[in-house]
């Protein structure tokens, strides 16, 4: 069993190097503003980015704003991320639905969410309905082909054992295939935490009073640059916990894959 030391010491890089890449970056930006003359209509100096973002955390001006994006995305993200494992699952299971269903999903993905947008309004209004739906249609495909792909890569020579112990379809489903295909399962939730954010900015600027994505765009007509970059900070800070927390979620919930290998 570790000790906190040793658990410190694990985890200390994986939060000191980001941390050194983030201050490099904030040394070139703020290089770039102070010698090499870049005007601030522009790139602002890092010190009113960031003046400003304290700013309006300290005051609650953004807190709205974070909610309603968090709430969407949440939302959206919960109800796509189920649909594709469930239709994954069944997908993966029947010829039958494939041969009529999987031909539509690839249409439906092929075609660019921007321009279902604006049907998307028509149809479910322009409150928050609207944005969640246009979130799980952005997140579904990538878990959904992940959900397929595990199931079918299940180990065969396992699938024959279980049969020999007259084990029901579902039994090899539920307690069989879907734990071998957890670790691509997690795979399609990361991608999707990143899709999710993009998903719910698109409805905020397709019409929208609330969120981070109306901020940016709104901020955009007065110019107000550091406006904009506070909240280009905070969705970049949302999907970044929010791929740290799924990540978390499978090292527990998938325990016998690890995450990757320690390199030099």
């Amino acid at each position: 069993m570790k000790t906190w030391s040793g658990r410190l010491a694990s985890v200390l890089p994986g939060i000191l190097y980001p941390l050194i890449s983030l201050a490099v970056i904030v040394g070139i930006w703020y290089g770039a503003v102070r010698w090499g003359r870049v005007p601030d209509y522009l790139l602002p100096a890092p010190a009113d980015v960031f003046g400003t973002l304290a700013r309006g955390l300290w005051s609650g001006e953004l807190w709205p704003h974070i909610g309603a994006t968090l709430g969407n995305t949440a939302a959206g993200y919960a109800i796509g991320c189920a649909l594709a494992v469930a239709m994954g699952a069944l997908l993966a299971e029947s010829r039958t639905f494939e041969r009529f269903v999987y031909p539509l999903l690839i249409a439906l993905q092929a075609t660019p969410k921007v321009a279902l947008g604006p049907l998307i309004l028509v149809w479910f209004g322009f409150g928050a309905t609207s944005k969640i739906v246009l979130v799980a249609l952005v997140c579904f495909f990538p878990l959904f082909v992940n959900t397929v792909n595990g199931i079918r890569r299940t180990d065969p020579d396992l699938l024959e054992a279980c049969r020999a112990f007259s084990a029901s379809r579902w039994y090899l489903l539920v307690h069989v295939k879907l734990p071998a295909a957890l670790g691509d399962i997690f795979a399609g939730l990361q991608i999707g935490v990143s899709l999710a954010l993009i998903g719910a900015v698109v409805g905020e600027f397709l019409s929208a009073q609330r969120g981070l994505g109306y901020l940016i765009a709104s901020s955009s007509v007065n110019m107000s640059l550091s406006t904009m970059f506070s909240g280009v900070l905070l969705l970049a800070l949302v999907g970044l916990c929010g791929a740290q927390l799924v990540r978390w979620l499978q090292a527990r919930v998938v325990f016998w894959q690890p995450l990757g290998r320690e390199r030099d």
